[in-house]
């Protein structure tokens, strides 16, 4: 066994289409989901909602799509891939001849520069951003998980969902009793989540990103819960190669994609009666039903991931049918995204935040929430169209260039 870097990164005959196909699609989820964040013209319908409290038929039916299947429900989908992709780096080197100890040094490192990306993303464009949650995360799971037995990491994760099952539970009585005290909101000191982006001196907006990332890195990446327990599912399921080889476990993936979709939609739309006044809250209690949403985000995204399964395994028999080489097309399209996750995520802040910030051309200041998700489409479109070019031409992200050169230092 060779102490140090058996092999350097995934090669492309490698891959498997069901990862790759999640998350590429999974990145136009996120777009959805973060642009409302700049939609800072526009009064707030809760304390945990980016969303307006006003607008169109048509804004609120964008609304109402969005809580319901993708706000809270996307992140848990990339936790997931992101846990899976960590066995399978680690399995990968340990097949190549490595050692324990120089896999996981391997896998520690590319989880510290995680954070490193993080901080610099959440510094320069965008505060909620995920890298360093993630990054947190595997550091944490990675030492504390990776080798343990598939019981205690069952266990575990059924104890994590109970916790932040038992969390919600309480909130919601608690959150009752507290919106029967009448209270001024204008003395209510609640979050901003458009502070960031209605900030018009970028050098100030720095600061103001800074200082909410860290909540974000450790709020979102441990005490959350959500992230933790969709990586020790992801270490489980990745042992199996579930996602690999998705036509063995056909069963599995079904029951997982129709139990978890459903329960995920059905536990939104809690937070969308509240978003619509349907359930009239004041704003001090509007958070009632934010741990229900957590809980069932968890399973939307196993829910999600599943149903890539189901379609990698579709597409891999039609392959198998008819195995003569196709052009790239949407699919392929989708995956190459999904290939170049890195770069495709940080270029959604690169297209947004100069567009939209207050500090930028402001145009965040003046739309509504469906222009709004038809800009994060077209901002999903273009990566989309860059990462079939480069895909084309057999390029990586210059994002995975960059992490793989700072990673797989002196790796063959």
């Amino acid at each position: 066994m060779s102490s140090t870097i058996a092999r350097g990164p995934v090669r492309a005959t490698e891959r498997s289409i069901s990862p790759d196909l999640a998350r590429g699609f999974a990145l136009l989820f996120i777009a959805l989901a973060n642009t409302p964040f700049y939609l800072w013209g526009a009064e707030g319908s809760s304390m945990t909602s980016a969303h307006p409290g006003d607008g169109s038929l048509l804004d609120q039916i964008v609304q109402a799509v969005t809580i319901v299947a993708i706000d809270g429900r996307t992140y848990p989908l990339f936790a997931f891939l992101f846990g899976y992709g960590i066995v399978q780096l680690h399995c990968r080197q340990i097949a190549a001849g490595a050692d324990e100890r120089a896999a996981r040094g391997l896998l520690q490192r590319r989880n510290a520069w995680l954070l490193v990306f993080g901080l610099v993303h959440a510094v320069l464009l965008w505060e909620g951003d995920v890298l360093g949650a993630y990054g947190l995360a595997g550091l944490i799971f990675v030492w504390l998980f990776l080798r343990r037995r598939d019981r205690t990491l069952l266990v575990w994760a059924w104890i994590l969902l109970g916790l932040l099952a038992l969390g919600a539970l309480i909130s919601i009585p608690a959150a009752w009793a507290l919106s029967m005290i009448s209270l001024d909101p204008s003395t209510i000191a609640g979050p901003d989540l458009h502070a960031a982006q209605a900030q018009p001196d970028y050098l100030l907006s720095i600061g103001e990103r800074a200082a909410f990332w860290p909540a974000i890195v450790v709020g979102q990446g441990v005490i959350g819960l959500v992230v933790p327990i969709m990586i020790l599912v992801a270490f489980w399921a990745a042992r199996r190669g579930i996602l690999e080889d998705p036509g063995a476990h056909l069963g599995l993936l079904r029951r997982t994609a129709f139990i978890g979709i459903a329960v995920g939609w059905l536990g939104g739309v809690p937070s969308l009666l509240v978003h619509l006044d349907v359930v009239a809250l004041p704003l001090h209690a509007s958070w009632m039903f934010a741990g229900l949403s957590a809980v069932t985000g968890a399973f939307a995204g196993l829910g999600y991931a599943a149903l890539f399964g189901l379609i990698g395994a579709a597409i891999e028999r039609r392959r198998a049918a008819a195995p003569a080489p196709r052009r790239l097309g949407l699919t392929g399209a989708i995956a190459a995204v999904g290939k170049r996750s890195l770069s495709s995520y940080l270029m959604q802040s690169v297209l947004c935040a100069p567009v939209l910030a207050g500090w930028g051309l402001g145009l965040g200041g003046v739309m509504g929430s469906t222009e709004m998700a038809l800009y994060a489409i077209g901002v999903w479109a273009v990566t989309l169209l860059l990462a079939a070019v480069w895909e084309a031409r057999g390029w990586r992200g210059p994002a995975e260039i960059l992490l793989r050169r700072l990673v797989y230092r002196g790796a063959r």
